[in-house]
């Protein structure tokens, strides 16, 4: 794997996620797309292309990277791919200093939530006009925010209702002062 995450095959490139950067990699070739092993584990899959001097990027495995080095977002061909939403997005960031750093935080998310669930948050905030990282968190967790059970019902009864007499805080703060 190349230090910028592809592999060479029959004269085409193809990316594999960016922490496989000078590791070693098998490569199976099938007649329609090509798998790459790391450890025995599938580590990418891709559409085999039979032009030369292709590139085939996933934009997924370069996340990390983009975590580490937000500034490869400005001009990032692999992220030329992503969903329409996050296109977007980025556009409106990148307008902003430090926009970078922000789209690669809602990126990062996408291992944590899901492509799918995180898309919806930004298209919700999107329709919102306010685009910022704590914007889209918030819409996150209230997406995946758990129903409330039921409450418990019980024979239990209160003989006294509780009194809200700030005053007893009061005398205690009085008596502590006398002393």
């Amino acid at each position: 794997v190349s230090s910028t995450c592809l592999v060479h095959i029959h004269r085409n490139r193809y990316s594999v996620p960016c922490y496989l950067a000078n590791h070693m990699v098998s490569v199976h070739l099938y007649s329609e797309q090509i798998a790459i092993y790391a450890d025995q584990e599938r580590v990418a899959c891709h559409l085999r292309v039979f032009g030369r001097d292709q590139t085939c990027y996933d934009w997924h495995h370069y996340i990390l990277l983009a975590e580490r080095k937000p500034g490869v977002l400005r001009n990032g061909a692999p992220f030329a791919l992503m969903p329409e939403p996050l296109i977007k997005l980025q556009a409106i960031l990148m307008r902003r200093s430090g926009g970078d750093r922000v789209m690669a935080q809602v990126l990062a998310a996408i291992p944590h939530h899901g492509l799918e669930t995180v898309i919806v948050a930004v298209e919700l905030v999107l329709e919102s006009g306010v685009a910022s990282v704590e914007h889209i968190t918030n819409v996150l967790v209230r997406l995946h925010q758990v129903e409330r059970p039921d409450p418990v019902v019980t024979t239990l009864q209160l003989n006294e209702e509780p009194v809200a007499d700030a005053s007893r805080y009061d005398s205690l703060h009085q008596e502590r002062n006398h002393v």
